[in-house]
């Protein structure tokens, strides 16, 4: 019995190790994104923003926030520009995520925040380009949890970037997210490494 158990723990051991790290589709009003999340490096700020994703917190939301060259930044408004609901802040995680090899790095998706450390719900954004001033420990000694990195359709945010703004970076034009939704994982691959986050040019 004892050697049933173990071949057991040891199988279900092997099966982990072979997860792959979740994905999340997002089709926007300018194309598809694939980004890929790294829950070992930022757990909890993963498993927030997957629950956002499962509730559907972000289906129908805008990018509200758009500078070219810096961030594009949604998951907090519709499309009339109401702020939604959400629920509790979460930890900070930057430090961690930082030190298993995550940055503010082109292409990553990180937590947007107020200037309190701990006070990131459901916004995100995308750099747009290397922004190490946001890396840990920032200039508030805290930074910005990097918790994943488009894997596919960068050149989405691209376009995005270049849509014009009104004052206070709010896209001219609505930019929507239609639907945010996790794919399914995809048997016997092993999940990428943390360490290289950086998404193809």
């Amino acid at each position: 019995m004892k050697r049933f158990v173990a071949a057991a723990a040891l199988a279900l051991s092997s099966l982990a190790a072979f997860a792959a790290n979740p994905q999340i589709e997002m089709v926007t009003s300018k194309g598809k994104i694939v980004v890929e999340l790294y829950p070992e490096a930022a757990p909890k700020t993963v498993a927030n923003f997957l629950q956002y994703v499962k509730a559907k917190h972000y289906d129908d939301t805008v990018f509200h926030r758009v500078i070219n060259n810096f961030v594009v930044q949604g998951g907090g408004f519709n499309a009339q520009m109401e702020q939604k609901p959400t629920k509790a802040a979460i930890e900070n995680e930057a430090q961690m995520a930082f030190e298993k090899g995550l940055k503010n790095d082109r292409g990553s998706i990180a937590m947007a925040r107020t200037g309190a450390p701990h006070s990131a719900t459901s916004q995100f954004y995308f750099n747009l380009v290397n922004n190490d001033s946001l890396n840990y420990p920032s200039f508030d000694k805290w930074g910005y949890t990097v918790f994943g990195k488009i894997v596919s359709g960068i050149e989405v945010i691209d376009q995005i970037a270049k849509v014009p703004t009104l004052p206070g970076d709010v896209p001219a034009e609505a930019v929507k997210l239609i639907s945010a939704r996790e794919l399914p994982a995809k048997p016997g691959k092993a999940a990428s490494k943390v360490a290289a986050p950086k998404a193809s040019k």
